[in-house]
């Protein structure tokens, strides 16, 4: 059965996922959601954003951010990290996920996404066909459809840790 809200796998936050790893199992294309995976809601990039696409850059990685914000606030954050982006991407439609593979010059078997919502995030990367890297949101605060929202989220991931408890896996395995 195919379980599309359910992340392909989870981590505490987009800082720890393994990227070399993953890079060396063959995926060159990082897609980014950036409120509340990378800084807090409406923040700058910080060291910690501008470093770790340093990092990703050097490895091999090719990066979009995929935001359904309007341009000024995804572009301020791209000016500083220095990837690709698409802003008001209309997530958890896959046209977004699909221009940015175009973008990266890559495709579903060697692309992932990094996101802290289900029903935008993990869902529109599960429709576009890609892996999904689900990680704990950075701040509490957020707007109440946000809020409201994660309510929800929170039945789905209960069901998901069973799910991934009884099947005794979570990819990627490592």
């Amino acid at each position: 059965m195919k379980h599309y809200l359910y992340p392909d796998a989870t981590a505490d936050s987009a800082y720890l996922v393994p990227y070399r790893a993953l890079y060396e199992r063959g995926y060159r294309g990082i897609i980014y959601d950036i409120d509340n995976t990378l800084v807090p809601h409406g923040a700058p990039a910080d060291e910690r954003a501008i470093k770790l696409f340093k990092e990703l850059k050097e490895i091999g990685y090719k990066m979009v951010l995929l935001s359904n914000n309007k341009e000024p606030r995804v572009k301020s954050f791209n000016d500083q990290v220095g990837a690709e982006y698409i802003f008001k991407a209309g997530k958890p439609g896959i046209s977004g996920y699909l221009k940015a593979m175009e973008m990266m010059g890559t495709d579903t078997s060697n692309t992932f996404f990094v996101g802290d919502q289900l029903f935008t995030d993990v869902w529109g990367a599960k429709r576009a066909g890609i892996r999904s890297y689900l990680v704990k949101q950075i701040d509490k605060k957020e707007e109440i459809q946000i809020v409201l929202k994660r309510r929800l989220e929170w039945i789905v991931l209960l069901s998901y840790r069973r799910y991934v408890k009884r099947n005794g896996h979570e990819w990627p395995g490592i």
